[in-house]
């Protein structure tokens, strides 16, 4: 008899290329590019030497689409220019969010698509292994090369029963942050299962698909049934519709059960998606801004609900609301119903379909002031403002909170009584793709546009084999990729650009640490837990490179930030508890390059307070890596 399986495991044994030892290897049938990061993936490509993408891939702008300067329009005509040379689509600024338009028009079950955004894992919603990566691995995966992968533990998430009144599937994704916080999904894939899948919405599902890789997750993925055929329906893909799910008594690694009758709305505090709490204890605190929107909350009932509840009344003069649709499509469905007519009467201001705000990009908040949001981060200064206080929470209590002008249980709406019926208009989902462009048959015809902004990422050394340096920062547990390449229209202007981009590394903590590595000449950055969690955003890695560090030694690391370094020649070197650390300790690491070579395990920092053992955790296929001077070399090498 044949062992029961997992949907993971049955997707990643018809895609399986290849293993070794903790890595597996995954042959990609999709790729997702977005503005953000996707010129630092295109840049990387055109160094593989090679005429056109193997793998179907979309390009999204959806970012940063304000164009304040000549330095996004640059980035937007070279990503047009380059999905034009190289044989992708092209969604142009305006179209829509990536992850929520690729649930739309893109998404299939039992497929694997890996993206160039840490959210990408929405698409799981359907049925589809999606996981982020960073720029250079989606460059290597673009040239038809399997995408490799730890092995991962496989969380079984068992839904039980249905959502009661007012709570929302942002409250399972936060139940689930509330247990595990942002560390305890590291390495790990969350598959929900049980009877309560199949009150699920297509978009209840992507919600908690976008957000459950806050916990540190590879992603989250649902079974593909009758809510999938009905979403692909009505997107004119029904002909995709596949039948997926767990084998009957297949064997997890770790489980889960929820209760969704039992659970009440959840909200997390700044500034961690981690530090969740009832909203009833939250309750009382006077915001001055809600925002509504962002990829993981930004379909049409997400949207229609908000205008629901207000029902006509006026916002308290002292708060904004701002509500952005996840799509073109989104947007006429609201303008089709009167939900966008009954928002403008309230007083909302409706933004176009991109990410805006959830990036900082437009909507900050006044320092001080609390921002209450239905996005998917709170990390200090995501929101453009250095002091902000961003909560987190589901629309039904941003919603609440914009009718009472103070955070509020969905729940004691008693004038409401039960959540409004939400029925999109006759006719919709109107679906229009013009707004996605093709590749011309003559590609080689077509010049790349590369303005003053678009500069080549730093070329990646040898790997010596003594690192001495000096400790440039001692950085605490959870910073985030963030804190190295910053949010908001200062630094997604310039992730472009990585001797601009760098000039902002860790200015949160130290404004001084640019300045400092160029006159150190480089040297060891030092940090705690879950270094670099967040955004994929390889301009992380590129600012460091840039700036002459030569290693990282933190307590442990976060996915995809970890596999950025390697692919720039960086070592992760985990340190051990208690090691005594210092800013401007002087640091030798001897043996680098032969202990990455013969496969220790282990090196040994001399500092000024004595020996700091450091663990070097690689395959061997990243040892391969560092010794090729970083991932775009090991891939021509290995042509």
């Amino acid at each position: 008899m044949a062992e029961a399986l997992t949907l993971t495991e049955k997707i990643i044994s018809k895609h399986l290329a290849g293993s070794s030892g903790d890595e597996i290897e995954l042959r990609v049938d999709q790729i997702l590019l977005e503005d953000a990061t996707g010129t630092m993936a295109c840049l990387q490509f055109e160094r593989l030497g090679l005429d056109r993408v193997a793998v179907p891939t979309v390009s999204y702008v959806d970012h940063n689409v304000l164009q304040v300067d000549n330095k996004n329009p640059e980035d937007h005509a070279y990503l047009r220019s380059w999905a034009a040379r190289y044989g992708a689509l092209y969604s142009r600024p305006g179209n829509g969010i990536s992850h929520y338009l690729h649930l739309e028009r893109f998404a299939r079950p039992g497929q694997v698509l890996v993206g160039a955004d840490s959210h990408t894992t929405m698409a799981g919603a359907l049925g589809m292994l999606a996981i982020g990566a960073g720029a250079t691995e989606v460059a290597v995966a673009m040239a038809g090369r399997s995408y490799p992968l730890e092995r991962p533990v496989v969380v079984g998430v068992e839904l039980r029963g249905g959502l009661s009144p007012w709570v929302q599937s942002k409250d399972v994704v936060l139940e689930l942050l509330r247990r595990r916080g942002v560390r305890g999904g590291r390495g790990r894939i969350f598959e929900f299962r049980g009877d309560g899948v199949a009150t699920l919405s297509a978009t209840d599902r992507g919600t908690i698909c976008n957000m459950v890789m806050e916990t540190g997750a590879t992603t989250g993925i649902f079974p593909s049934d009758e809510r999938t055929r009905a979403w692909l329906g009505a997107q004119g893909r029904e002909e995709e519709f596949v039948e997926l799910g767990a084998d009957p008594g297949a064997r997890y690694d770790e489980a889960e059960e929820i209760e969704l009758g039992d659970l009440e709305p959840l909200i997390a505090l700044p500034s961690s998606p981690g530090n969740v709490m009832p909203v009833r204890e939250a309750a009382g605190t006077a915001p001055r801004q809600v925002c509504v929107g962002s990829s993981v909350n930004s379909s049409y009932e997400d949207v229609a609900l908000v205008a629901a509840v207000l029902g006509g009344r006026t916002l308290p003069a002292e708060l904004d609301l701002t509500v952005t649709p996840g799509s073109r499509q989104i947007l006429d469905m609201i303008v089709r119903s009167g939900v966008y007519a009954d928002l403008l009467a309230a007083g909302a201001r409706i933004l176009e379909p991109a990410c805006g705000p959830c990036i900082g990009i437009g909507q900050a908040p006044a320092a001080g002031a609390v921002s209450v949001r239905t996005f998917n981060r709170n990390f200090p200064g995501r929101s453009g403002t250095a002091e902000d206080r961003v909560y987190l929470c589901s629309p039904a209590t941003a919603a609440a909170t914009a009718l009472r002008g103070t955070i509020s249980d969905p729940r004691e709406l008693g004038e409401l009584g039960e959540p409004p019926e939400l029925t999109p208009p006759p006719g919709n989902p109107e679906l229009d793709d013009r707004q996605i462009v093709h590749p011309p048959d003559d590609r080689r015809g077509v010049e790349l546009e590369k303005g003053r902004n678009i500069v080549p990422p730093p070329p990646v050394p040898p790997l010596p084999e003594e690192i001495a340096g000096r400790v440039l920062i001692v950085v605490p547990d959870d910073v985030s990729t963030g804190d190295m390449a910053p949010d908001g229209t200062l630094g997604l202007a310039i992730w472009s650009n990585i001797p601009a981009c760098a000039r902002y590394m860790f200015r949160r903590f130290d404004p001084e640490f640019p300045a400092r590595a160029e006159a150190w000449g480089g040297g060891i950055v030092v940090g705690g837990h879950n270094y670099g969690q967040g955004s994929s955003r390889e301009q992380a890695a590129f600012a460091a490179l840039h700036l002459g560090v030569r290693a990282v030694a933190a307590k442990s690391f976060a996915r995809i930030h970890r596999t950025n370094l390697i692919a720039q020649g960086i070592p992760p070197l985990v340190l051990a508890e208690g090691a005594e650390v210092e800013q401007g300790d002087e640091w030798r690491i001897g043996g680098v390059a032969a202990a990455v070579r013969d496969g220790r395990r282990e090196l040994v920092a001399r500092t000024p307070h004595g020996d700091v053992r450091l663990a070097l955790e690689l395959s061997a296929r990243e040892r391969a890596i560092l010794l090729a001077g970083g991932l775009i070399a090991y891939a021509r090498d290995s042509d």
